[in-house]
């Protein structure tokens, strides 16, 4: 057999006979690294330590200090899991699996019933059993053909054997259970030890939704205990702040797919925070020289052409209505096109620039199934957006105007964990943006000017601009881990260009204008699951569907003295409830806090007598007694200088 060069880490190379497997050359350098080792990067690409070399290759021995050593642990879980389905559900299919940052998952279908939440417990003991037996993993390189044979009772592992390039194939056998793939599992998996089984969740083969829905079960693998209670807790926290979860329990909103996947419903509750945000925010645009208009949902596919996004987003955009004698009319996935119809309805001169237009804009995407999620995801959204015509002179002097919006904004809802990126083309894919080298290069020029003059920190992004120009993107991490875009500046010099928008100049000329397109707070569904995992639901008093709850003691001697007191603090826009249930009262307080109210106020004998109120707060466990008037002007007070009440 011939022979082939190994090249290590530290640079230096060994001829070894080809076929060599990496548990043989960790053997080869030290006792200790023989075992250590729990697989090995060949070129960069993780495998078993079974698997044979037959070509030169750079070689790196992965042993359990090695941060790659996580995946070993979570392909092994994952392989142990699958085998003690098989073992439970003799005619159970798998699908897909995969490792990644947050742990893995395996895709499973079974005939009769899906594997539920609540067999989770068992599955895990169940692998813990076949640990404790020592078991050994059988490893080979199998014919496709022959592989193929074996799996063909499961379709979608026939699907996954046929997508095979390769001849051979790696195989790992335990038992009579069979796997296969380019993977590396422990060399023992007696050492598989720090891992759970976390969650069910459907979905569909291959993220297609055209195919059958299966079964996901997620969960995750540590080299240490340690680390995997700290992602536990990790976990739970995630749990505690997902909008999803929140709205559910605080009954603020809620997605049926029976009735309309990723449309979103507002329970009065929802909706109450949403009509306080909206309000806010079209009262500091108008107060910032924005004009607020209304524009249609539909608009004429054409527009969409010029505009360039049908071009650019079709595969986001909901198939065209064809109304007949050439008229095909569109869901809108973007406000721009509208907002230059208004702008174009009139002549205008440079004296009446900037033009600042905005519109809590309901907008249409065609999101996949499973792309879904919550109010974060959605197909039907509302877009704080707004659009400003400007003079090229005056670009970045309107630039920061929409910043200092933004910061202002920021402030009254108390967001503090974000940052700034630029956005700029790609410059070495220039042929999917706005073809102009001209502008792009002045238009970026000018946003980072103004950002240094601000004195803002900020990230540069190269491939993140629209395909109209640069922009300033606001980032922030949300509960679940993820990054969002928050607040967005964008310059655009192109439509204004394809929709031939103009503006008379001192000079008596027709000049073109230069368009901005910004969003403060994103869409209202975004915005709003955004502020539920900020708060945790507990929300600020301003913002809080409702800001206190009465109790009267009894409801035959405490209740008339409750209703006055209601409607003296609704006349003062507050929201206000009565809770006159036949329930203790015990009970009835503990409900206020578990909906996060902001005050909750008993009414009893005494507070009739002296015209008091005893309150207890949010998250406080003890009342005060407090005179009736005070308490309400703190509350007034407490609204109209946005509360951090609820921000933890």
């Amino acid at each position: 057999m011939s022979n082939i060069s190994l090249e290590f880490p530290d640079g230096s190379k060994q001829e070894v006979a080809a076929g060599i497997k990496p548990a043989e050359v960790a053997a080869s350098i030290g006792n200790s690294l023989k075992k250590s080792a729990v697989a090995a990067k060949i070129n960069g690409f993780l495998v078993d330590l079974q698997r044979p070399i037959f070509q030169d290759a750079k070689i790196e021995i992965i042993t359990s200090k090695d941060a790659a050593a996580v995946e070993v642990m979570r392909e092994t879980a994952i392989f142990l899991l699958s085998a003690v389905l098989k073992q439970k559900y003799p005619e159970i299919n798998f699908g897909e699996h995969q490792v990644n940052d947050e742990g893995f998952y395996l895709d499973t279908d079974k005939a009769d019933a899906q594997v539920s939440v609540d067999e989770l417990e068992d599955l895990k003991d169940r692998m813990q059993k076949l640990i404790a037996e020592k078991p050994e993993i059988e490893r080979q390189m199998m014919d496709k053909k022959e592989l193929a044979e074996k799996v063909q009772a499961d379709p979608y592992k026939s699907a996954l054997v046929a997508a095979y390039d390769n001849v051979q194939i790696p195989v790992f056998k335990l038992g009579d259970f069979i796997d296969f793939g380019e993977k590396a599992l422990l060399p023992e998996i007696k050492n598989l030890k720090y891992y759970q089984l976390l969650s069910v969740a459907g979905a569909y083969w291959q993220g297609k939704s055209s195919n059958p829905m299966l079964q996901r079960i997620y969960g995750t693998a540590f080299l240490s205990d340690e680390d995997l209670q700290a992602d536990l807790k990790r976990r739970a926290e995630i749990k505690e702040r997902d909008h999803r979860t929140i709205g559910r329990e605080l009954d603020l909103f809620f997605v049926d797919p029976k009735v309309g996947a990723g449309l979103a419903y507002w329970m009065p509750k929802g909706a109450t925070i949403r009509r306080v945000v909206e309000r806010y925010i079209i009262d500091k645009e108008v107060a910032a020289g924005y004009q607020h208009v209304y524009t249609p949902v539909l608009m004429n596919l054409d527009a969409y052409k010029t505009s360039g996004h049908w071009d650019h987003y079709r595969e986001d955009m909901f198939p065209p209505m064809d109304m007949g004698e050439g008229e095909m009319l569109e869901l809108r996935p973007m406000n721009c096109p509208s907002h230059i119809e208004i702008y174009k309805h009139h002549i205008h001169s440079y004296r009446e620039l900037p033009i600042r237009i905005a519109e809590l804009g309901m907008m249409h995407r065609y999101e996949k199934s499973g792309a879904l999620s919550g109010l974060q995801r959605v197909r039907e959204m509302t877009l704080n957006d707004g659009h400003t015509f400007v003079a090229l002179d005056q670009i970045e002097d309107e630039f920061k105007k929409v910043l200092q919006l933004m910061l202002d904004v920021y402030h009254d809802f108390a967001i503090d964990n974000y940052s700034f990126r630029l956005s700029y083309r790609d410059p070495a894919n220039t042929e999917k943006y706005f073809d102009d080298d001209e502008m792009w290069n002045r238009s970026q020029g000018m946003l980072k000017a103004a950002m240094d003059d601000m004195g803002l920190d900020y990230y540069e992004a190269e491939g993140e601009a629209a395909f109209y120009g640069p922009k300033l993107d606001v980032q922030t991490q949300t509960a679940l881990g993820n990054e969002e875009t928050l607040s967005t500046i964008q310059l655009d010099f192109m439509q204004p260009e394809r929709f031939k928008l103009t503006y008379v100049g001192e000079d008596g000329q027709e000049h073109r204008p230069v368009m901005i397109h910004r969003g403060v707070i994103s869409t209202m569904e975004r915005f709003i699951a955004y502020l539920m995992e900020m708060y945790k639901g507990a929300f600020p008093t301003w913002l809080a569907p409702i800001q206190a709850m009465i109790i009267p003691v009894r409801n035959d001697l405490h209740l008339d003295y409750a209703q006055k007191l209601q409607d003296d603090m609704r006349k003062l826009g507050l929201r206000v409830e009565i809770d006159s249930r036949n329930e203790k009262m015990n009970y009835k307080i503990r409900e206020a806090q578990t909906q996060k109210i902001p005050y909750t106020i008993v009414i009893g004998d005494r507070e009739v007598s002296d015209a008091k109120v005893s309150v207890r707060k949010y998250g406080e466990q003890n009342s005060a007694e407090e005179d009736i008037s005070m308490f309400i002007d703190s509350v007034v007070a407490d609204v109209k200088n946005y509360s951090r009440t609820g921000k933890e």
